[in-house]
Parts: C-alpha cells; sequence; structure tokens
C-alpha cells in the first residue's frame, strides 16, 4: 500500500491529513490521486459512497488551484445540502496548513440566497454547489463558472435520480470554457453515460473500485417474511433488539414515512421522519439531533436519505423493497461506511421472494432469511 506521500500529496497537505487520522489512503485514493494530480484529463470514478471520494478528488483538485489568482477555478455538484456541507468543511480541514489561503464556498438551498451572494462577492477559489440553487446564481448574474479548469460531479446517479438532469445539462452548458471534468458515481445508468458521450472527453481516464462488489462487502443482507399487518410488530421487535444501535427504516412513500413515524413515537422509539415536504430547518434539526445521538433511528424515503454520511450505523430497514435496483444499492451503502460492518434487513410479503432472488442475482450478493 503507498503512503499519500508517495502518491504525490504535497507535505502541507500531508501534515492535515495526519492530523485528521486520515494515515493510509483507500483504493479509490490510490488509484484516482495520481492521475489527476499528474495530468490534466477527464476522469469517471465508479465507487460506492463511504469509500473515500472527497479526498480522491478534493486533494488533487486543491493542488491545482492558484491563489494568488481569485477567479473560481473549481466547481464541485453534489446532490444535497448535507453533502455540500460535508464537501466543504473536508477541503476547508485539508488546507489548514497551507501557506496561501484557498477559499471554498458553499451553494444550496434552504439558505437564504442574499447571504451566499454576499460570500461570492469576497475571494473564492473554489465553489460546492447544488444543481439547483447554482442555476439560480448563475442566471441571476451573480456567479460566473465560464473559466472553472476543473467541474467534479460528485455522485452523478443521485443526482439524476433526484430528477437533476435538465439543470445538470444547462451547468454543463455554461462551462464550455477548458475544462476538466471528473465524474463519481455508485452506478452507471444510462443517462450517466450519455452525459459521458455528450460533455466529456471519449478517452476519460475510468478508474472502478470493487468491481465485483456493487454493494459494500461488510454488509450482512437479510430479509424476513412477513404480512402487511404483521410489519409494525416486526419492526418493534427488530428495534428492541438493535436498542444501542443508530439505524435507517427506509419507505417508499412520504405518508408511509409519516405515518410509521408516528407509530413507533407512540410505541415509545427514539425516532424522527425524514420527507420530501420537510422545511429545511426542520430537516436540519432531525439530521442534528440523528448525528449526536439524541435520535436513534430515522425513517426516511429514498430521495430525503440522500447524501446523508452518518459514521457507525449498524443497520438499515427496508419496510418496503425498493422499486429500482440503485435504490437497494444506495440505501444499504450508508451502513458499513469506513470498513464498519452492520446490517440490511427486508421486511418481504411472501410474494415477494422472487424480487430478493432478483436483486441477489444482479448485484452479487447473499440474503439469509432470519426470523424476528
Amino acid at each position: 500500500m503507498s503512503t499519500f506521500l508517495e502518491l504525490g500529496v504535497r507535505k502541507d497537505f500531508h501534515k492535515a491529513l495526519k492530523e485528521l487520522n486520515i494515515l493510509n489512503p483507500t483504493e479509490i485514493q490510490e488509484e484516482t490521486i495520481p492521475k489527476l494530480l499528474h495530468s490534466k484529463v477527464d476522469f469517471i470514478g465508479l465507487a460506492q459512497t463511504g469509500t473515500g471520494k472527497t479526498a480522491a478528488f478534493g486533494l488533487p483538485m486543491l493542488h491545482h488551484i492558484d491563489a494568488s489568482n481569485a477567479e473560481i477555478q473549481a466547481l464541485i455538484l453534489a446532490p444535497t445540502r448535507e453533502l455540500v456541507q460535508q464537501i466543504k468543511k473536508q477541503l476547508f480541514k485539508f488546507t489548514k496548513y497551507v501557506p496561501h489561503k484557498i477559499f471554498v464556498e458553499g451553494v444550496y438551498g434552504g439558505e437564504k440566497i442574499d447571504i451566499q451572494i454576499k460570500a461570492l462577492k469576497r475571494t473564492t477559489h473554489i465553489v460546492v454547489a447544488t444543481p439547483g440553487r447554482l442555476l439560480d446564481l448563475i442566471e441571476r448574474g451573480d456567479i460566473d463558472i465560464k473559466n472553472i479548469k476543473t467541474l467534479v460531479l460528485d455522485e452523478a446517479d443521485e443526482m439524476l435520480s433526484m430528477g437533476f438532469k435538465q439543470d445538470l445539462n444547462r451547468i454543463l452548458k455554461y462551462t464550455d470554457g477548458e475544462r476538466h471534468t471528473w465524474l463519481f458515481s455508485a452506478t452507471m445508468p444510462d443517462e450517466i453515460k450519455r452525459i459521458v458521450k455528450t460533455y466529456m472527453d471519449p478517452n476519460a481516464v475510468r478508474v472502478e473500485v470493487n468491481k465485483n462488489a456493487l454493494v459494500n462487502a461488510n454488509i450482512t443482507h437479510q430479509y424476513v417474511k412477513t404480512s402487511i399487518k404483521g410489519k409494525v410488530d416486526l419492526l418493534i421487535r427488530i428495534l428492541e433488539r438493535r436498542e444501542h444501535e443508530r439505524g435507517i427504516i427506509f419507505c417508499r412513500t412520504k405518508a408511509g414515512t409519516q405515518n410509521l413515524t408516528a407509530i413507533l413515537k407512540e410505541e415509545g422509539f427514539s425516532v424522527g421522519a425524514l420527507e420530501g415536504d420537510m422545511q429545511q430547518r426542520d430537516r436540519d434539526k432531525v439530521m442534528r439531533a440523528f448525528k449526536n445521538g439524541s435520535l436513534q433511528v430515522l425513517i426516511s424515503t429514498d430521495v430525503s436519505a440522500r447524501g446523508i454520511d452518518v459514521h457507525s450505523l449498524g443497520f438499515v430497514v427496508h419496510h418496503q423493497l425498493p422499486e429500482q435496483l440503485d435504490y437497494y444499492t444506495h440505501r444499504s451503502g450508508r451502513t458499513a461506511r469506513a470498513g464498519k460492518t452492520g446490517f440490511s434487513i427486508a421486511l418481504i410479503l411472501p410474494s415477494e421472494l422472487s424480487r430478493i432472488h432478483e436483486i441477489q442475482k444482479a448485484l452479487g450478493i447473499n440474503f439469509i432469511e432470519i426470523t424476528a
């Protein structure tokens, strides 16, 4: 295994990494950093969330910034406010010992646009943004991304599944200078292939980590047969057994999420809902409580859980199986991050057994039937 210094990372960045206890590069970092540091290329990285992608693209990007030039030189697009804030925070920490200050701004919905416009008037080298808010700022003339040298699309498949396809296309058209595009995605649906074909060099460098393991190998996949009526009692038994662990329960609909949250609260469990109609303020409050441990379980729809990165999640429960295979990957990938282990438990009706076999075959995983 290489060290960060052997990969070409500068000593001032290396010092910050050591302080953050990031000592050995992950597979995606080892494969990516030298390629992005030493050559100006378009790049496609296929990797699950939780594999260390932020440092994989963030460190080379920071190396390429010319701090004496006050222009915006790099843009990172991410699907959710939480992920934008997380990336911004990490980049800031990486630059602790850099002699010339590198300025990073976050741009996302749910915060007053005037505050962000004011911040962008100061020197800004890197912008981390959600597509919708960035487009607002471009169209109002409050941000200019024409001269960016590097564009990162992080969790590109999640951005598309959240309905940002048109926004992405419009943003990419605004940046048609001499930029290099680095695209990171857990899966490669047709829409992503189309973006690659339209906006990226046909000879883009491609790195795929754990290509055989579409789903993290540290997750134990289980299913329990039940009836619609029996699901709540079954969930109660699962939660009682895991009372010292944190987890996420996934529902398909907003109504299902609200309903289940109300029932489990009534039963005395420490649960909070995350769903699409929530105000950003309420969403932040729930996420804070979950991260600091005062909430044990989140109940969420697929889209609302995008970009959640919480360490030490013991389990994920599928109240219903997701409609799309990609969603199973994203849901179960919330647990067992950063080398830890975790459980993904699906509550199924007997008629859904064939769907379990389908998921097993498509994702190369094994489910174990359990009784709860």
